[in-house]
């Protein structure tokens, strides 16, 4: 069991007998108690409740650092070089993060970059007792580690809220160990939810709060004005490095499920298609005469042996429902289908192109595993790019100067064997340069993508290209398909760039 159950807490009795004070003196005629003092009073009475289960942590790392005995100059003569270097020692180095108890035994949630590649992690609770602590496991792609510490005794938890209920506008507070002060709580209001940021994975859509969050805070609970909490504090936006007002918090039912995992097999083992996706978006609707602006492309089938791949799914397919559920977009299905455990056979409904049609078809996937993933990975990074053939006629429609694909072009590109118009240079100054990725990171096209069709009509040479161009006006829709060379798979993969002319 995640946790035990709890009676009612004094932070709900309390408020409930506020609201009958305030309607009792109200209904009396008398001036109800300050709101202030009794907002102040409801932070009080959840920090106390929370405080006793958050804990500091201190995790030394493997990689140590250089430290200079004395004043640390480096000799200008060469005979005291030997003794420079004799005073030369390495130190550990030691990250300062925060976490808090989810159950008695000692099980403990935080951040997995806390205590990334740690040699030795300390855990100090309220009351000043420290406790050594191992990992039982962590998941890179939520940013969340399970620590367990054996502290001879049944230990203070947190109690998980369901973070779904999360609303814009409600108090937070944020509790942990800013620049290794410990016990630290700070005060804000929920700023959004479902919030992704430029480093996210597919798995992290954060609350983002104005509740002060630091260096150490991270792996703190966000907590809601029930005592529960809604959130692992994991990253800040700023400029200095420290607090600016946006924080974000991965949220805990995402935790949950990261937690049940990790202590029943010892890693998070998620279910796996075997493809890559690109939502619909309306300009992909409007083209391809689609009801709505829902569902995912796939942009490519990988590996050859992956459950898309033996159920016959194909590039440019559009899934359409999962286990006979709608799906909104590339992150919904991605959801969907890591959710479900490997190896459950699932049933997906997609569209193929077939003419000028689309055809409906169904298919059974066996899941796989979702293999580990890098960071690098998760962020799609954007191709090394080569330099770019100086030769062929260029033209230079939405601000892209696109040339015919030459025999050099191609083998520079690595596209031999494709056709289309090759990118070769953007207008910083036109509005296709300011289209991002799928992923929000980097732009959604770049120097070197070859641009294979233009609102389904194939393109093999600059002269075909120009001549769709020209028939779209303002505010039409717009589909391109590109192929861009992916150093990762070594091979191209398909992009789908949606977006209406401007």
């Amino acid at each position: 069991m995640f946790m035990e159950k709890r009676p009612v807490q004094k932070s709900n009795v309390y408020l409930i007998l506020l609201s009958a004070v305030i309607a009792v003196s109200s209904a009396a005629g008398q001036q109800p108690p300050n709101s202030a003092a009794l907002l102040s009073d409801s932070f009080a009475e959840v920090a106390k409740k929370v405080e006793p289960s958050v804990v500091s942590i201190d995790a030394k790392s493997r990689n140590q650092e250089l430290a200079t005995r004395g004043n640390g100059a480096v000799p200008n003569n060469s005979d005291d070089i030997l003794d420079f270097l004799r005073r030369q020692s390495r130190r550990p180095t030691t990250s300062v993060g925060s976490g808090f108890i989810v159950d008695r035994s000692g099980y403990i949630l935080t951040n997995a970059h806390v205590v990334q590649d740690s040699a030795r992690i300390i855990v100090r609770l309220e009351n000043g007792d420290e406790f050594p602590a191992k990992v039982v496991g962590t998941d890179d792609e939520t940013d969340v580690a399970v620590l367990k510490v054996d502290a001879g005794r049944d230990l203070p938890v947190s109690e998980l809220g369901d973070s779904s209920k999360a609303r814009v506008g409600e108090w937070v507070l944020a509790i942990g160990s800013p620049f290794g002060l410990a016990r630290t709580v700070t005060a804000g209001i929920v700023s959004q939810t479902n919030r992704d940021t430029p480093t996210t994975t597919v798995f992290q859509r954060f609350i983002q709060t104005d509740a002060a969050i630091n260096r150490g805070n991270s792996g703190g609970p966000l907590v809601n004005m029930k005592g529960e909490v809604i959130g692992i504090n994991s990253q800040i936006a700023t400029s200095t490095g420290d607090y600016n007002g946006v924080g974000f918090a991965l949220p805990s039912n995402e935790a949950k499920y990261v937690y049940d995992q990790i202590i029943k097999h010892g890693r998070v083992r998620r279910g796996f298609l075997g493809v890559t996706l690109e939502s619909v978006k309306p300009e992909f609707a409007k083209v391809y005469g689609l009801d709505s602006a829902k569902g995912a492309i796939i942009t490519d089938v990988r590996p050859a042996t992956g459950g898309a791949a033996r159920a016959g799914l194909k590039t440019g397919d559009v899934i359409t429902r999962f286990n006979g559920q709608p799906v909104a977009s590339a992150q919904d299905l991605i959801a969907r289908v890591a959710s479900s455990s490997p190896e459950d056979s699932i049933s997906l409904d997609y569209l193929r192109e077939a003419g000028s049609a689309f055809e409906r078809r169904t298919a059974r996937v066996t899941l796989g595993e979702r293999p580990v993933a890098t960071r690098a990975a998760n962020g799609d990074p954007e191709p090394v790019k080569l330099p770019v053939d100086v030769k062929g006629d260029e033209t230079k429609p939405f601000g892209l100067t696109v040339s015919e694909l030459t025999p050099t072009l191609a083998a520079t590109y690595r596209l031999e064997g494709y056709k289309g118009v090759l990118v070769k240079e953007i207008n910083p100054e036109s509005f296709i340069a300011d289209l991002k990725s799928s992923n929000g990171i980097g732009a959604a096209i770049g120097t070197g993508d070859l641009i294979q069709r233009i609102n389904r009509v194939s393109v093999t040479d600059s002269k075909a290209f120009v001549e769709a161009v020209s028939r779209l006006e303002k505010g039409d829709p717009v589909v391109l398909h590109v192929l861009t060379y992916n150093p990762e798979t070594a091979r191209p993969t398909l992009k789908v760039v949606q977006f209406t002319v401007q």
